[in-house]
């Protein structure tokens, strides 16, 4: 009987374990969804709002935004261990200062990495620029593990002096979007929103407006609750089998 009931309680735990981690998959595909749907809403709209608008409190939502302004003279920032299809590379952002509010990233787009993990050639557009595209939150950091960046000994004594430009050609290679971290090594202060370039503009690299690069689509949420409430219904259905089962005489 002791038995029994052990079987049961271990049972009730494991249930309980697979039927919480389904919903949690459920809650993510919700609010992917919702993101989804906000972000195709913005895009059929278009109706732009200025880029000053990327500092706003709402630093989670999303807006078609434009505006002048010019690249600062700081360094390309690579983002490591981007995919863009079956090919592995770096997606770059620059630092940019519209004419009225606060510098904030611009992704211009995806570049490939050889397998000698030799960085590409960057360079950000000069002179004044007008950029169109989707204000959105940078993109998740996920665990953080280290450092945010990678950067030489020279390229941190060039920022401390004021001379970043010297090392322009040199770009910092990020393994996740830290604004605060980037803030403070740039020492240039950093809206909480990033800008997704506009596809059409004829400057940066190969990009498009998917939010969701790099990460699990709802679908695929769901398909993964759809298993994990499954594990949940076979663990029911073998505990009752085996704590019914008459023994054999």
């Amino acid at each position: 009987m002791k038995i029994r009931l052990a079987l049961f309680a271990l049972a009730l735990a494991v249930v309980a374990g697979f039927f919480s981690l389904g919903r949690w998959q459920l809650h993510r595909a919700a609010e992917k969804q919702q993101m989804l749907d906000v972000v195709t809403a913005t895009l059929s709209r278009k109706q732009a709002t200025p880029l000053a608008a990327a500092a706003d409190a709402d630093s989670a939502g999303y807006a078609w935004a434009s505006g002048r302004g010019h690249f600062l003279d700081v360094p390309a920032l690579l983002l490591d261990n981007q995919r863009r299809g079956d090919a592995v590379g770096v997606r770059v952002f620059g630092v940019f200062k519209p004419d009225q509010g606060r510098a904030l990233l611009v992704d211009l787009g995806w570049l490939p990495v050889p397998g000698n993990r030799q960085l590409p050639t960057t360079r950000l557009p000069a002179g004044e620029q007008t950029l169109v595209g989707l204000l959105a939150p940078p993109p998740s950091t996920g665990l953080p593990l280290g450092p945010a960046f990678v950067i030489t000994d020279e390229q941190a004594r060039a920022v401390a002096q004021g001379t970043a430009a010297q090392a322009q050609d040199r770009p910092w290679l990020l393994t996740r979007v830290d604004l605060a971290a980037l803030a403070a090594g740039l020492q240039i202060p950093l809206a909480p929103r990033v800008l997704r370039l506009d596809p059409a503009l004829p400057l940066g690299y190969a990009r498009d407006m998917d939010v969701l690069p790099n990460t699990v689509p709802p679908e695929r949420h769901r398909g993964y609750a759809l298993q994990w409430f499954g594990l949940a219904l076979a663990t029911i259905v073998i505990t009752l089998f085996l704590g019914f089962r008459r023994p054999r005489p």
